[in-house]
């Protein structure tokens, strides 16, 4: 019973007005993730140009990802959960699954960007959508997979395969991330400004800028948890200091970021963005506005 309790109960105890507003923040940050990325993953399926474009393949793996996140924030986030080995209010490492696959995500798109910039007639006949399909589907794969590997084996060796796959997996893609986002920011700088304009070259520029500003919104926010685990990893401390997921700044912020990144999507593309003020936006507020317009005609007179 006590652990019933302890399962259902909020991410901190409502008895203060700060504590009320951590848990409506918690809602309301869980809320947005599901909305926007909902709304960018319609724009995309709603848009048959899009669908076509290998860019647009991976921002519907990041936003259906996402959306993961945001669903699963509702009881990690809002609720009083701790999500490790030893935790009765784990998810067996599921929940944090879907962040890495939003990780592996922005970086195969920005592996995607570079190869389709720096070789674009290889590219062409190389990544069709077919593998780029495959490419989705191979890292959603591997991604649950490990998950499977984590639960079904001892805690001791889950653990250490956590320890040091994990750890030197996430040094090795951070650094690639780096290292890809700098080279990318080297041709928009040069190579792309000195091609003649067209229509082609400002498609690759806004393309590259928008993957650019994607990753450092995505680093700027998933650095300083990076940091913390490897410095617990070095020096053997345990990484869980904080009372629960929802009142851990540091995972607060790649949940953050999971809101952010749909916003930049929407922002930094047009055709992305027209798409959603025309088909996802524009018709759900015309149906509201005529419900209610319904509504108060159906209201009886005064006096009748």
């Amino acid at each position: 019973m006590s652990n019933r309790s302890h399962v259902w109960s909020p991410v901190l105890p409502l008895t203060s007005f700060g504590n009320v507003l951590m848990f409506l923040f918690s809602i309301f940050l869980a809320a947005a993730i599901i909305f926007l990325n909902v709304s960018t993953s319609l724009s995309i399926l709603l848009n048959r140009a899009l669908r076509q474009e290998n860019r647009f393949m991976y921002m519907l793996s990041t936003c259906f990802s996402d959306i993961c996140t945001g669903v699963s924030y509702y009881y990690v986030g809002v609720l009083d959960v701790r999500d490790n080995f030893n935790s009765p209010t784990r998810t067996y490492f599921v929940v944090p699954t879907f962040l890495g696959v939003s990780f592996m995500a922005i970086l195969a798109a920005q592996a995607d960007r570079y190869h389709a910039i720096v070789s674009p007639f290889k590219y062409s006949q190389r990544m069709t959508r077919n593998k780029t399909l495959m490419v989705i589907f191979a890292y959603w794969f591997y991604a649950f997979f490990i998950v499977a590997v984590h639960n079904l084996v001892a805690v001791g060796i889950a653990k250490s395969i956590t320890s040091i796959g994990s750890f030197i997996g996430n040094i090795m893609m951070v650094i690639i991330m780096i290292g890809l986002n700098i080279k990318l920011f080297i041709i928009a700088k040069f190579q792309l400004e000195r091609e003649q304009p067209s229509e082609e070259t400002d498609n690759k520029r806004s393309s590259v800028y928008l993957i650019l500003v994607v990753v450092v919104f995505f680093l700027g926010t998933w650095l300083p948890i990076f940091c913390h685990v490897t410095a617990c990893n070095f020096i053997g401390a345990v990484c869980y200091t904080f009372k629960n997921e929802g009142t851990d700044p540091l995972r607060i912020l790649p949940r953050v970021n999971a809101a952010l990144t749909p916003l930049l999507y929407i922002r930094g593309c047009a055709a992305l963005r027209a798409t959603l003020l025309s088909k996802v936006w524009r018709p759900c507020c015309r149906r509201r506005v005529r419900a209610q317009q319904l509504g108060h005609t159906k209201q009886p007179l005064p006096g009748a």
